[in-house]
């Protein structure tokens, strides 16, 4: 893969550069700052970019900003968010654009080894969609009326579905029947009112329909 790298630490920055080369990836540009990587983006035209939250010069959400407006200039750039916070005002927006596909949200105090880090950036890049769940969760007290209607256990699944999890790992997780995951995402795409012509993207709707408020 192709990436660009947006984070001002210059020691986490340089720490993903050298672990995605050792993976066989080519960082084609790494910068500190919000309009550094709105310029590399469109200069390169990579595969994935991985941004912080907060940079320069303000430190809010300037990452969050930059990638929702790359992804309205180029909706198939997917982007994986690496950081510390979970930024509500944007987030819910970034994960609903381009229709929620290639795109993730990962904490970073939360990945549990560099494999896993990776594996998320690829899924990411083939075109699906990594959320951890306690950006799910933060996302979700946000925006609770559609959940009124989902058992204690949908949501479980759902948050599964939102880490990107297929069934039979769901499955694995909950210590349920694949069947039994099926009927569950069945009853979870029902009570969210999704439709089977919904193309593919049921299962990323069914995290979104509720998240753009």
């Amino acid at each position: 893969m192709r990436v660009v790298i947006a984070e001002d630490d210059v020691l986490l920055r340089e720490g993903l550069v050298g672990l995605l080369e050792r993976f066989g990836h080519t960082v084609v540009a790494a910068v500190g700052d919000a309009q550094a990587l709105i310029a590399a983006a469109r200069e390169h035209g990579p595969d994935v970019v991985v941004t912080d939250v907060r940079m320069p010069p303000g430190f809010t959400d300037e990452g969050l900003r930059a990638t929702i407006a790359l992804r309205g200039e180029h909706p198939g750039l997917a982007v994986l968010v690496l950081s510390q916070y979970v930024e509500q005002t944007y987030a819910a927006e970034l994960l609903d654009s381009g229709r929620g596909v290639g795109v993730g949200y990962l904490l970073k105090d939360r990945i549990g080894d560099v494999t896993e880090f990776v594996d998320a950036l690829t899924r990411v890049a083939e075109g699906g969609t990594v959320v951890d769940p306690e950006v799910v969760r933060q996302l979700l007290s946000r925006h609770r009326d559609p959940l009124r209607r989902l058992t204690p256990r949908e949501l479980e699944v759902l948050a599964l579905i939102a880490e990107g999890r297929s069934n039979a790992s769901i499955a694995r997780e909950l210590f349920i029947s694949d069947a039994a995951v099926a009927k569950h995402i069945a009853s979870i795409f029902t009570k969210l009112d999704l439709p089977p012509d919904a193309d593919g993207h049921r299962r990323v709707l069914a995290v979104l329909a509720y998240l753009g408020g």
